[in-house]
């Protein structure tokens, strides 16, 4: 699988800890993984790495939505999209905590991921929130 397509499954997995409780998420991991299968021939490793990826941004969650708070002044995490802000939570943990991946790259990303699956404004105010916190 290339990065994007691991990135959009990550997003997908990531949105569903809005509506599942913390002690769901193993079971909604594995059904995930269930419908990848069923859709695409899904190598070992793309699962390990979506799951594993996955992990790592759940754990750092609360620290994420810190800094996603600080920055977008009028628009804590509770107010925002959940798809926005699923989006935000991959991207800041892809620019703060993960090395392979060089900060323009992530915000390239999440913003192509908001015109994806976001609304007509989600484009702008993913790459606005981004942007904030980058200083730029």
């Amino acid at each position: 699988m290339k990065r994007r397509e691991l990135r959009e499954h990550i997003f997908q997995l990531l949105f569903r800890v809005e509506f599942n409780e913390k002690d769901e998420m193993a079971k909604q991991v594995g059904l995930f993984v269930e419908d990848m299968e069923e859709e695409t021939e899904v190598k070992e490793r793309d699962k390990t790495y979506i799951s594993e990826k996955y992990a790592k941004i759940v754990e750092k969650l609360p620290e994420i939505d810190k800094m996603l708070d600080e920055v977008s002044k009028g628009w804590k995490t509770s107010r925002m999209g959940k798809v926005e802000l699923t989006i935000l939570r991959l991207a800041v943990y892809e620019m703060r905590f993960d090395e392979d991946i060089p900060q323009k790259v992530a915000i390239n990303e999440a913003v192509e991921l908001s015109k994806k699956f976001g609304g007509n404004e989600a484009p702008a105010f993913v790459n606005g929130v981004l942007a904030k916190l980058t200083g730029n």
